[in-house]
């Protein structure tokens, strides 16, 4: 089984900007950065994730072995079915699944991806966060993703099962630290590992 990881991501400057009251924007950034460095590397590391790709303006940083796919700026939920597009339309193989992973899991490892990336034929895989409201990860079998309405956003772990059941797939919980612990609120922060002097 092949499975890609797709990291969607944000401008420069525009993100974690609810952490704006314990970061000034220098220190937002170092943070946004650090943690999609870890997140993309940790899926570079997952045994079951044979490529890594990101959508969004400019791949922040990271090396350009990392394929970044254009974004239409219209939003996170248009930019995941761009993307997918885009991966449709392409010369290379396709793969059997697709993880969509996102770059604010400071705490994620390899083996918590491979979770996500092994999932049963058929089903569909979603890690929520901490809340159990969020979605944080999905994996999805490649063959039904361009039909999969995405719903990243307000609670979008109840309306993604929801969407599973629509399309009669099954569908999977992975419940793990790492994968549920992101970082939106300053609350978060010393949750996640993160620390505002990281930097």
């Amino acid at each position: 089984m092949t499975c890609w990881a797709l990291i969607p991501i944000k401008a420069s400057g525009t993100g974690k900007s609810r952490l704006a009251e314990a970061l000034d924007a220098d220190a937002r950034q170092v943070l946004v950065q650090d943690m999609l460095a870890h997140v993309a590397t940790a899926a570079q590391q997952a045994r079951a994730v044979s490529r890594v790709l990101l959508v969004g303006p400019s791949r922040l940083g990271l090396p350009e072995d990392i394929s970044l796919l254009a974004d239409p700026g219209t939003g996170l939920n248009p930019a995941i079915e761009s993307a997918i597009s885009q991966i449709s339309a392409s010369d290379n193989p396709l793969p059997e699944r697709l993880l969509i992973l996102f770059a604010d899991l400071p705490e994620v490892t390899s083996a918590e991806i491979d979770l996500l990336a092994v999932a049963r034929d058929g089903s569909v895989a979603i890690a929520p966060d901490r809340h159990e409201i969020g979605t944080n990860a999905l994996s999805l079998p490649m063959t039904v993703a361009s039909q999969f309405r995405f719903a990243f956003g307000e609670d979008s772990f109840a309306r993604h099962r929801r969407e599973c059941e629509r399309l009669g797939l099954g569908f999977e919980v992975i419940l793990s630290g790492g994968l549920e612990r992101d970082v939106d609120e300053p609350a978060d922060l010393p949750d996640a590992g993160a620390r505002q002097g990281k930097s």
